[in-house]
């Protein structure tokens, strides 16, 4: 197996890293803290709880990987979001690097959205 190679031990379904499980819950708890300090400006809710955040990978370097989208394709700030994002989760004591890439497939609609971000925008 090459190092590049992701460590799968599919009788469990379980990915392994090379950093301790303690660190991996915190460095995750901390991504996703930081994830909801960034905002849609045109939703009183965080990106996170909008469910714009289609995955999160912690790679065993620390480098965070983050596919995500917009709630529309012609978003105002289309071009600014991943610059905001790789800012916040950057931040973050431990993570060696930022890469998000923007994706429209699957599209996102509102039944992504957690109940919290429901009350913010008055769905609920």
């Amino acid at each position: 197996m090459s190092l590049d190679e992701e460590k799968i031990d599919v009788r469990e379904g379980i990915v392994h890293s090379s950093i301790p499980e303690a660190e991996l819950a915190r460095l995750s708890d901390d991504v996703i803290g930081a994830l909801k300090t960034v905002y849609d400006p045109e939703i009183p809710a965080d990106i996170f709880e909008l469910g714009l955040v289609y995955k999160i990978d912690i790679e065993d370097d620390r480098m965070v990987k983050i596919v995500m989208t917009l709630t529309a394709p012609g978003c105002p700030v289309a071009g600014e979001m991943p610059g905001w994002v790789e800012n916040a989760v950057g931040a973050v004591e431990g993570v060696s690097g930022v890469e998000v890439e923007m994706t429209f497939d699957p599209p996102w609609t509102p039944d992504r959205m957690s109940e919290e971000a429901q009350v913010a925008v008055g769905w609920y």
